[in-house]
């Protein structure tokens, strides 16, 4: 394996006369493209070419102007003759103004008379929106007018580039990212700011309380120091004498509005209607008054503005980073992926425009793979696992939940409880409001939620969503490392420049045995997926240093815990696995990056204990290769078993019950019923199953 990546090596230095293509933009090419301007020649004047554009005849007739430019110099004359040419110029241009700004405000009332005339602050600009209403309108009264507003006129001036960035290896230290630009905290907790600022510290020198780090999988992704992981000597920038030569990355999608599900706070929205249908009244009071007056105001499942924001920044922060890795590609586009699902298209493209500008869609090949039932997908891999889609297999967490919210939040609710009449406020109420404190924040800025509840009771928050994910996509769940295992058999291919030598999980063998849509010899890659993915990869690595503490109980926090969600699987989350040439060890090496935090490999066979969490590429490879031999795709996602609610049955490793533990005493495995399962994603998966 010391041949992994040997061919790019010599490129992946920043190199001043083989650069990555920049894009030019074509003055030519406007006039091709759009009518409103025309290039014609005039007659010269006193030797010189005039260029005049001018708008299309339709244009000039409805505004009763001409736009006439020119480039030429004027000609040696007499200043007089300059002084009345330019002064007629000027005349001209302010009578053409006039004559445009008279006809644009009884062309287009209705977008300029918004509000009262008397007005002169604007303020009444910002008025409510009719119920019902969603920007973009369906009509506008000015759509029609495009071709007065053309995306690029030419005359773009010099576009040279310059060398791509390599800070990862230039450096002296690594950027950190705090996460939360743009959203205001709560006030009644973190300081006056909300506790933003994740690096400030109070008179005591103790830091703030920082409340968006305490919503597990709805935080905003942030960077993990390595410490974190147990690598306090280490950083993700290269370590000393060592150079990288590629790059795996791997994402998830930006902050969205909640999934639709009737669970969570639309719960509450729901609860409200009810009320309200059955005629019954409630007044609220004290801390809770806004609720009079307040309305659910988000969406489902599409990226909120703030989360567009993320994977644009994730972009450009990656391209800061790796930008030297395209030097490798001198005769060939990137091909990066994501999925069909609206979010994941979208932070894909929000992702691209940050990482290589805009315009992007010719510097790299995007491929969108189908998120949908029956198609296989190793970034959804849930489609085609119908064991996946089982509440008893996959739904353990649960139980836990259930067990814990009625504890931690028991207080709180009694609390807000006192500050209602008419409405019952029991704990899952209370643990609705911390959900739309979350989803409230992201989506519009700031959430009146957040005011309501203390930092244990936020602690308390974060440890839920940590057992979600513990026992529904992580170490805890019996199909989590099945689920991430098609994504590792795609990594070993890449690593070994290899086709996949069989599909027998969630691979795609359409695509991923076609070079053009799964190459196979990039110095940079880039997949787009759901934080549940990420969960399930990590799980299927064999990343055991975050399921150390084991088990998470569901009647008290563990002092210490290595499984946090809010660390491993938040809005935006990433994982890199960079792979590096090191002077002091033979053969290329690999670590893995998750959200700028290098994580131990000392749980994958093979891999040495290192400070700087390094492991031989050709170890992990074979380490990759036996976990994958081992793991029965065919029995855990057909297989007909099932385990036992809460602490009747364990894991700390994500895998399934081996056939020998169906209905032995004591093991807590019993025969399953193919009829349980979910419905949500459909039904269409069980085709793929042979009925292990």
């Amino acid at each position: 394996m010391e041949n992994v990546q040997r061919a790019n090596r010599e490129g992946s230095r920043p190199i001043a006369h083989e650069q990555y293509p920049a894009h030019d933009i074509n003055a030519d090419r406007f006039h091709e493209e759009h009518a409103l301007l025309q290039d014609n020649s005039s007659v010269p004047f006193n030797g010189s070419k005039a260029v005049t554009l001018e708008m299309d005849k339709e244009a000039q007739g409805e505004l009763g102007v001409a736009a006439t430019y020119s480039s030429r110099k004027p000609a040696s004359k007499g200043r007089w003759g300059q002084v009345l040419s330019y002064s007629g110029a000027a005349l001209a241009g302010v009578l053409a103004t006039l004559t445009v700004q008279q006809l644009t405000q009884s062309y287009m009332p209705s977008i300029y008379n918004v509000g009262s005339s008397s007005s002169s602050s604007g303020a009444n600009l910002a008025a409510v929106a009719p119920t019902g209403f969603h920007f973009p309108p369906a009509s506008p009264t000015n759509g029609q007018h495009t071709r007065y507003f053309p995306s690029n006129i030419g005359y773009a001036g010099p576009t040279p580039t310059g060398n791509e960035a390599a800070l990862v290896q230039t450096a002296p230290a690594y950027p950190v990212h705090t996460g939360a630009p743009n959203l205001v905290g709560p006030e009644s907790i973190g300081g006056a700011k909300g506790g933003n600022d994740a690096s400030a510290a109070t008179s005591t020198g103790k830091k703030p309380f920082d409340v968006f780090k305490h919503w597990g999988n709805l935080s905003p992704w942030y960077s993990n120091p390595s410490s974190t992981f147990g690598l306090p000597d280490t950083s993700a920038e290269a370590p000393e004498g060592c150079r990288i030569v590629g790059l795996h990355f791997l994402h998830r999608h930006g902050a969205r509005y909640p999934t639709s599900s009737k669970e969570g706070p639309e719960k509450f929205k729901d609860q409200l209607e009810e009320l309200a249908n059955q005629g019954k009244k409630w007044k609220a009071k004290g801390s809770l008054e806004f609720l009079n007056t307040w309305e659910y105001a988000l969406g489902n499942e599409l990226l909120t503005p703030f989360g567009r924001q993320q994977m644009y920044d994730l972009g450009i922060n990656l391209r800061i980073k790796y930008g030297f890795l395209l030097n490798n590609f001198t005769n060939a586009l990137p091909v990066f992926r994501t999925e069909s699902q609206d979010r994941m298209l979208h932070s894909a493209a929000n992702f691209a425009i940050g990482f290589f500008g805009y315009p992007h869609e010719k510097q790299y090949l995007n491929s969108i793979t189908y998120e949908t039932p029956g198609v296989n997908n190793t970034l959804a891999p849930y489609m085609t696992c119908p064991n996946a889609n089982s509440q008893t297999r996959a739904g353990r967490a649960k139980y836990y939940i259930n067990e814990w919210v009625s504890r931690y939040l028991k207080g709180a609710a009694e609390r807000l409880q006192k500050d209602v009449h008419g409405l019952d406020i029991g704990p899952f109420e209370a643990y609705n409001f911390q959900q739309l404190c979350a989803y409230e924040t992201v989506a519009l800025g700031y959430s009146q939620f957040c005011e309501l509840f203390t930092e244990e009771e936020w602690e308390g928050f974060e440890y839920a969503m940590d057992m979600w994910f513990w026992y529904d996509s992580a170490f805890g769940s019996p199909v989590a490392r099945i689920q991430g295992l098609g994504y590792l058999q795609e990594m070993v291919a890449r690593l070994t420049h290899t086709p996949i030598p069989i599909h027998n999980s969630t691979t795609n063998s359409t695509l991923d045995n076609n070079p053009i849509t799964f190459p196979l010899n990039q110095a940079l890659y880039v997949d787009a997926t759901h934080e549940v993915v990420v969960l399930n990869i990590i799980t299927a690595l064999n990343l055991s240093n975050f399921a150390e503490t084991g088990p998470l109980p569901f009647d008290h926090i563990p002092e210490k815990r290595s499984f946090v969600a809010s660390q491993l699987a938040p809005f935006g989350t990433n994982m890199q696995f960079q792979l590096l040439s090191c002077d002091s060890t033979p053969g290329d090496q690999i670590r893995i990056i998750i959200n700028d935090g290098v994580s131990p490999l000392t749980g994958i066979e093979g891999c040495p204990e290192n400070k700087h969490g390094l492991c031989p590429v050709d170890t992990f490879v074979r380490a990759q290769k036996k976990i994958i031999s081992e793991t029965d795709w065919e029995w855990g996602c057909c297989g007909d078993w099932d385990v036992l609610p809460g602490t009747g049955w364990n894991t700390t490793t994500g895998d399934t019950p081996r056939r020998d533990q169906v209905g032995k005493p004591g093991s807590g495995v019993i025969r399953g019923e193919h009829g349980k399962r979910s419905a949500d994603r459909g039904g269409s998966t069980d085709r793929f199953c042979k009925r292990a």
